[in-house]
């Protein structure tokens, strides 16, 4: 299991577009990958788009991306990727 802290640096946050891209792109792989807030204990499925709209995740919120499966390497890869580059908005 690796566990990955990130940060919401897009300026709309976690809306829809963003869960959108976030949940396709986590599908793509068979790992398991949960999101979780740094100050909650609530572990979301990141393929679930209401549960990542449910986190209300704004701009500043720190996530803990946590990923389990034979892909886990190259899922922690590319979902970090997109959020560093902020779902490709404008900050």
């Amino acid at each position: 299991m690796i566990r990955q802290s990130v940060l919401v640096s897009n300026r709309l946050g976690l809306h829809a577009r963003a869960a959108a891209k976030l949940v396709r792109l986590a599908s793509k792989f068979s790992s398991d990958i949960y999101l979780s807030r740094e100050d909650a204990d609530q572990q979301i499925d990141s393929k679930s788009i209401l549960g990542i709209l449910m986190m209300a995740a704004s701009k500043g919120t720190h996530l803990v991306i946590s990923f389990e499966g034979k892909d886990e390497e190259e899922a922690k890869e590319a979902i970090c990727r997109l959020f560093e580059t902020g779902f490709g908005e404008e900050s």
